[in-house]
């Protein structure tokens, strides 16, 4: 009978078995999603209580005064004009430019040769040993700097000398401090990034290495024009995250400013500065503007890596 009289359509067993598998993917799909909301919900709650809310506060402290009347750009006008200011501008300039080139170029590498590695338990055991500084506190390390910059107790004081080091308040004299930051801050975080690295070049497909083997490429062409670009998006992202950690600069100096007992300035980095005016000069809305100074470059910085390493596009 046709379907013009009336004869009622009905689905063969496979058709219904697949609409019922349907709604049971749907179903399982919507209550992994509900689920999702409830482990992201700690986080969003822990980024407005101590993310979100204490940078709008800093926000609105630095366009008041201490009456709370609204005062527009004068204490971004007032931090500008002291005399401090300018060169922890330059002091966590040098030492971030520093820091980020060497991150950048060594972490990659050492990532590239730990992974070009044949034997599984050597490339584990690197691994474990580059990650070994990462699991000091930034204090610790410091302190334990404290005796590798001394050429008279330093396990390396053959090398302090040969660059004519003499006592340990040569070595950390103001001109060499933005390097020895930088040597401090990628002894500590590197090994973790390497990690980092290394995870990301294990996602890299094989047949995109045996197709670049079979095309003729040695290990340095297939480094340069296959893991590189498809490293890209991680490179940014480590650079995004240690430039946030790298304009905080804080910790290090200011204990090797109580280890020399003054040689190293106590203004010596942009957050020291604020912790000064905050703290001994009781000008908090002063201090805020230096925050959201930091906040503002450090942001745009980081809009320049996304955009230039593409970290939100699609593959």
């Amino acid at each position: 009978m046709s379907l013009t009289q009336g004869t009622p359509l009905v689905a063969d067993p496979v058709t219904r078995g697949r609409r019922r598998a349907g709604r049971h993917d749907r179903a399982v799909t919507a209550r992994w999603a509900r689920i999702s909301y409830v482990f992201v919900s700690g986080y969003v709650v822990l980024a407005v209580a101590f993310g979100v809310l204490p940078t709008l506060y800093a926000l609105w402290m630095s366009v008041v005064d201490s009456s709370g009347s609204f005062v527009g750009v004068q204490n971004f006008v007032d931090v500008y004009g002291d005399f401090r200011f300018l060169p922890a501008v330059l002091h966590v300039g040098a030492f971030v430019v520093i820091w980020l080139v060497a991150l950048m170029l060594l972490v990659t590498v050492l990532a590239l040769v730990v992974h070009s590695i044949g034997r599984r338990w050597l490339s584990t055991s690197v691994r474990f040993v580059y990650y070994i500084p990462g699991a000091l506190a930034g204090a610790a390390s410091v302190v334990l700097w404290l005796f590798v910059l001394n050429p008279t107790v330093s396990p390396v004081s053959a090398v302090l000398h040969a660059f004519g080091f003499e006592t340990f308040v040569q070595t950390v004299s103001p001109g060499n401090l933005p390097v020895i930051f930088a040597i401090i801050a990628f002894w500590t975080g590197a090994g973790g990034w390497i990690v980092v690295m290394y995870g990301a070049l294990n996602s890299i497909p094989t047949e995109v290495l045996e197709a670049a083997r079979l095309d003729g490429a040695g290990a340095v062409r297939t480094a340069l024009h296959v893991q590189l670009p498809m490293m890209r998006k991680w490179i940014s992202y480590m650079a995004i995250m240690s430039l946030a950690a790298g304009t905080q600069l804080f910790v290090e100096p200011r204990v090797l400013s109580q280890a020399t007992q003054g040689v190293v300035p106590v203004d010596y980095s942009l957050n020291q500065l604020a912790y000064l005016f905050a703290f001994q000069q009781e000008d908090l809305n002063g201090s805020a503007a230096i925050a959201v100074i930091l906040l503002v470059v450090s942001l745009a910085l980081s809009v320049f890596f996304v955009i230039r390493g593409g970290l939100f596009e699609r593959d």
